[in-house]
């Protein structure tokens, strides 16, 4: 498993001294798939006594995403995309624990990725008190909404082959400058660790799916990186445009393919 970098911590760790003192500043670490985000925010969270949320533990349950594709459309099924989210729920979570006291618990939820669907509530993890600060890892949070125009040809074979007519990407589109772009609002500060590029991206999913398999990368089964190269289209058209200056962020640091930051804010 890959190690948070101390100087991204740090940074982390100066966002929350400049912060509100009145309740728990609010920090979002966003970025692409595999970029090392959950690692950062979880390691910062262990040192500065936050908590760490991530916007994958608030996936809509698999019921909820049905419900959706059949009423809105049938990609929505599939968990990743803006529109997939319970952002309901962690507003949720983030009030609860803004204002808890000592004996207060909170819980966390969890989401079985196997299973494509939310653990059952004695599953989920308990957090007592106040923590100092609440750091939520979230891919698209800050993502800015596309011109209309630019949805209009699609980025890959999943568009192109099953949102022929645009309704699902103009439905995400929808969901990013409305709701979302509505939730980040309320954040202290938004870190954004950007990728070289998107192509890094599939690699980085697959070290991830490695070590969650408990292989080295170059031993995981190639259908389990075809299964990733067909999910990460899903992310793609978004992710493509956050690294193209489509994200509100208040600090960018920028990443080469190693995950090494090439440039840190003084």
């Amino acid at each position: 498993m890959s190690r948070a970098n101390p100087d991204l911590v740090d940074l982390v760790g100066r966002l929350i001294a400049e912060g509100p003192t009145d309740r728990p500043p609010l920090i979002a670490v966003v970025g692409a798939q595999g970029s090392g985000k959950t690692t950062l925010a979880r390691a910062a969270a262990e040192r500065f006594g936050a908590v760490q949320i991530s916007i994958d533990d608030v996936y809509l349950t698999r019921a909820e995403r049905e419900a959706m594709a059949g009423a809105v459309h049938p990609l929505f099924v599939t968990r990743g995309p803006p529109g997939t989210h319970d952002l309901g729920l962690l507003q949720q979570l983030i009030d609860a624990l803004s204002v808890a006291g000592p004996a207060d618990e909170t819980l966390i939820p969890d989401f079985d990725k196997r299973g494509d669907d939310r653990r059952p509530v004695g599953e989920w993890r308990v957090i007592r008190g106040r923590p100092s600060a609440i750091l939520i890892d979230a891919w698209c949070l800050a993502a800015l909404p596309e011109e209309a125009a630019t949805l209009a040809q699609p980025v890959n074979a999943l568009e192109a082959a099953r949102d022929t007519d645009g309704d699902w990407r103009r439905a995400v589109n929808g969901f990013v400058g409305g709701p979302y772009a509505d939730f980040i609002a309320g954040f202290d500060a938004v870190l954004f660790l950007r990728a070289p590029s998107f192509d890094v991206v599939l690699d980085w999913r697959c070290q991830q799916e490695a070590d969650l398999l408990g292989v080295a990368p170059p031993d995981l089964p190639a259908v389990e990186r075809e299964r990733l190269a067909g999910f990460i289209q899903y992310f793609e058209r978004i992710t493509r445009h956050m690294l193209a200056g489509g994200v509100a962020a208040d600090v960018v640091v920028q990443l080469d393919r190693n995950r090494l930051s090439v440039s840190m804010p003084a």
